[in-house]
């Protein structure tokens, strides 16, 4: 048996933290790799910043000043806004709103996409059907336009845009889980659980759900920086946090406003750009370590 073989045998968890080639042989490690230290240190340092603004940031993040548009100094080192507030304590207070509701959407939506598509896909039938048909439906609207539809019936808040990007976000689990299980659920050894005595809820969690978890894993990591995208742009478009509240996206949208004092957005621009890019790097590198078929499949 090769090792790429027996990689895909083990459970995700206990799988080789090791890049593999289509031959099976060990390649560069995942952990030397320069992405993928790259995005680790960035979201490191994001996490840090979000539990330790209070004490990083020199200034309070909603303290109006008479430093109008001031630019980058000393005192203030990405300049200020147009009521005097200091552009990089609101951008470090920003991560404290930004980074905590992205991976609570990104779990709230794999919770309900992961159980609707096991469900979905296990039992097969009518059930298989209502939530697939359902599935059709929300993908049938473009994802932000549906967002921007359900958040504004209910009112421009950070609530009700975190309930409306749920709404548009389950439906990818549901559906990528669906199709893993159907794979899965014929196996041998799933097949081997039921005459055993095993019920198909204990069969489904036992045996079908472990082997699902890495993809939904790698999915998950990738769609935190979908995530942040998604809750900067609702804010953006005056949808989600609602001033004076320290937030990248309605950052941005007042400092469209002012193109010429160009510090006021594009220091939580670039704050928005490196968090998705590091997720979008961490996603790829859990996608080598937990999915070598995939691995295989691109180098033909």
């Amino acid at each position: 048996m090769s090792t790429l073989e027996q990689d895909r045998l083990r459970p995700f968890w206990r799988r080789s933290l090791r890049g593999r080639t289509p031959s099976g042989r060990g390649r560069t490690p995942i952990l030397r790799q320069p992405l993928t230290i790259i995005g680790i240190v960035v979201v490191l340092a994001w996490l840090l910043v979000a539990l330790f603004a209070p004490l990083l940031a020199t200034h309070d993040p909603l303290s109006q000043g008479s430093d109008a548009f001031r630019p980058p100094s000393g005192e203030h080192l990405m300049g200020t806004d147009d009521l005097g507030r200091d552009v990089l304590s609101r951008v470090l207070y920003g991560s404290r709103l930004s980074l905590p509701l992205a991976a609570l959407l990104v779990s709230l939506s794999l919770v309900v996409g992961a159980t609707l598509g096991a469900i979905a896909g296990y039992l097969g039938g009518w059930v298989d059907a209502v939530v697939m048909r359902l599935c059709d439906l929300l993908f049938a609207f473009p994802g932000i336009i549906l967002a921007m539809v359900v958040t504004a019936a209910l009112g421009p808040s950070i609530a009700n845009a975190m309930l409306a990007l749920v709404v548009i976000s389950w439906p990818w689990y549901a559906r990528i889980v669906r199709g893993l299980v159907l794979s899965i659920s014929g196996a041998e050894y799933v097949t081997a659980r039921r005459l055993l005595g095993a019920s198909a809820g204990q069969a489904l969690r036992s045996e079908v759900l472990p082997n699902v978890a890495g993809p939904l894993l790698v999915l998950a990591t990738l769609d935190l920086g979908g995530a942040v995208l998604l809750l900067s742009g609702l804010s953006f478009l005056g949808l989600g946090a609602q001033p004076p509240t320290a937030e990248w996206g309605s950052m941005v949208s007042h400092g469209t406003q002012y193109f010429q004092y160009w510090w006021v957005g594009t220091f939580p621009g670039l704050a928005i750009f490196s968090v998705v890019l590091a997720f979008n790097f961490l996603g790829d590198s859990l996608r080598d370590i937990f999915d070598p078929r995939t691995v295989k499949d691109i180098h033909g």
